[in-house]
């Protein structure tokens, strides 16, 4: 086989690996070995005798990546080619170019101290995909358990980010072993291949003895979550809000009972035209008309999505989110949850991560002057959101629970999340509209990453999705009931109310800001040159 033809073929087994073990119906237990392939064929061009090998491990890198992005999020183009285009090659590339990095920094740094930078450069790049402009954190390495969750009861310790960590160091690992000892004898490569299978026998087991200490308590919150399964691309924005009321009170009533204490509606379930003035809502025939239904069971919360909106008038923008309505008229949108109870203020609280291109344009101080207000229309009003900087949560005036209204994309960020439950939460409501993605992974992805906040934060969920998954979910992850997919229907359940917080709820993600820490020292300490007479 020519040098070419073998690192092409490890670069498409390395995406292939990738792509295959990820979640819902994936080969998890191939996510160990995923990336070997590729670190042989960084191995084998820094060692060959052709040039312009910065290029190619890059190339063949990049060729990785984008099958591992393809394979798993191909469902974007259900909604926009140009969305799923972007996202997969955009994230393929920032993948390249860690890899890129590794191989400069491997030769600069001792053999042990480049993979070490390696597997923490790519921990610190997981972070910062959770918290800059063009986050994408759809495929970090900790979500691929989603479905496993007897594997990973441990993240109420570490979050995904030991997942991360976890899968990164078994690769590395295997892969020195490999290296060192070949296949020449396959019996002493055996033996020191037992190692790092019992590292990955290890936190299963513990995860499976935590399964059993999570204590069972008393499912007493009666919950309704309602799935009206609306079509967002035809139906949804010619219906006004009054007629959603309608539709949703038509619904729930054969169910509702006065002991209900929380009935879910999905996000942006109400969203006629421009939405409802924020400033005025109080006053609102919407707000009247849930009050007079209410009347009957004032022991019930409604949590719903709904758009809101304020108006300014100014010659300049008021706000970077200010989205032009016409000269000296500006508007600003908010994705929100409305808390709705009798007799009590409303609350309300406004989705804070925003889907970037479909809520928000990434990096707009720049960019906009380039592409003017440039977003992916997914139906409805395409504009930029404004968001809410701090976590809050819906107070019942009866049984002094805590809902954590978790706006669908928001719940796959895990220490975003803790903020709810660092405010009091008891459980968290997930309003979801995964519509979108119409019949394809998406939709089953996004409520199985949604399993791993239940474990972080040991809090039951319940989830209310326009087209579905609608689910309630236990604090060990364990879906107890869950709603199939384009169907109208509801669901009804009790879960459990949780005070005690974890110690990943309290400390949020340590890995992620250790690997920041060690990566940049490493990088410091690669750029400076003082240990290149020791890299091999």
């Amino acid at each position: 086989m020519s040098p070419k033809i073998k690192h092409l073929f490890l670069s498409i087994i390395s995406g292939m690996a990738l792509g295959i073990s990820w979640p819902v119906d994936g080969l998890t237990v191939l996510v160990f070995t995923s990336l070997i392939p590729l670190l042989y064929l960084e191995d084998s061009i820094r060692n060959d005798d052709s040039n312009n090998k910065g290029i190619r491990i890059f190339g063949y890198s990049y060729l990785s990546f984008l099958i591992w992005n393809i394979i798993t999020t191909w469902w974007l183009y259900n909604s926009t080619l140009f969305g799923m285009l972007f996202a997969n090659l955009c994230n393929s590339l920032f993948y390249a170019l860690i890899f890129i990095l590794f191989y400069w920094a491997k030769s600069r740094l001792p053999f042990r101290s480049a993979y070490v930078f390696f597997i923490s450069i790519w921990i610190a790049f997981e972070k910062l995909h959770l918290i800059w402009d063009f986050s994408w954190s759809w495929l970090n390495l900790g979500n691929v358990f989603s479905e496993k969750i007897y594997w990973i009861q441990w993240y109420e310790y570490t979050g995904a980010f030991g997942g991360s960590l976890w899968v990164l160091c078994i690769n590395v690992w295997i892969f020195c072993l490999l290296k060192r000892y070949g296949f020449n004898s396959i019996k002493l490569l055996t033996k020191k291949l037992i190692a790092p299978l019992i590292a990955i026998a290890l936190p299963i087991a513990f995860s499976l003895y935590l399964y059993q200490k999570v204590e069972i308590k008393n499912k007493k919150i009666e919950v309704i979550t309602i799935q009206p399964n609306i079509d967002p691309y035809n139906s949804k924005y010619k219906l006004t809000n009054k007629d959603l009321l309608n539709q949703f009170f038509t619904q729930l009533k054969p169910h509702l009972k006065k002991s209900t204490d929380y009935v879910l509606a999905p996000e942006t379930y109400f969203s006629e035209g421009y939405g409802e003035e924020l400033i005025s809502f109080q006053k609102s025939k919407i707000h009247n008309e849930i009050q007079k239904r209410l009347a009957d069971f004032p022991n019930t919360q409604i949590i719903s999505g709904i758009q809101f909106y304020d108006t300014y008038e100014d010659k300049y923008a008021p706000t970077l989110t200010s989205n032009y309505i016409r000269k000296n008229l500006w508007i600003e949108y908010y994705n929100s949850a409305l808390s709705e109870q009798y007799q009590k203020d409303i609350e309300v609280y406004h989705k804070s991560k925003l889907v970037v291109g479909v809520e928000n344009m990434p990096f707009k101080k720049i960019l906009k002057p380039l592409l003017g207000e440039f977003l992916i229309d997914m139906g409805g009003t395409v504009a930029s959101r404004m968001i809410q900087k701090k976590r809050s949560v819906f107070s019942h005036s009866f049984n002094q629970e805590k809902a954590a209204p978790v706006i669908c994309w928001e719940s796959i960020f895990g220490e975003f999340v803790t903020g709810y439950v660092n405010e009091g939460a008891t459980f968290l409501a997930v309003i979801s509209n995964d519509a979108w993605w119409g019949e394809t992974p998406g939709h089953k992805q996004l409520i199985s990453y949604t399993r791993l906040r239940a474990i972080e934060n040991r809090r039951d969920i319940v989830r209310s999705a326009n087209t579905g998954i609608s689910a309630i979910i236990d604090a060990r992850g364990e879906i107890i009931k869950k709603t199939r997919y384009d169907t109208k229907t509801l669901l009804t359940g009790n879960i459990s109310s949780r005070s005690k917080l974890t110690f990943y709820t309290r400390y949020g993600d340590i890995i992620a800001r250790w690997s920041i820490l060690i990566a940049i020292i490493y990088f410091l300490l690669a750029a400076s040159g003082r240990l290149k007479d020791k890299a091999i």
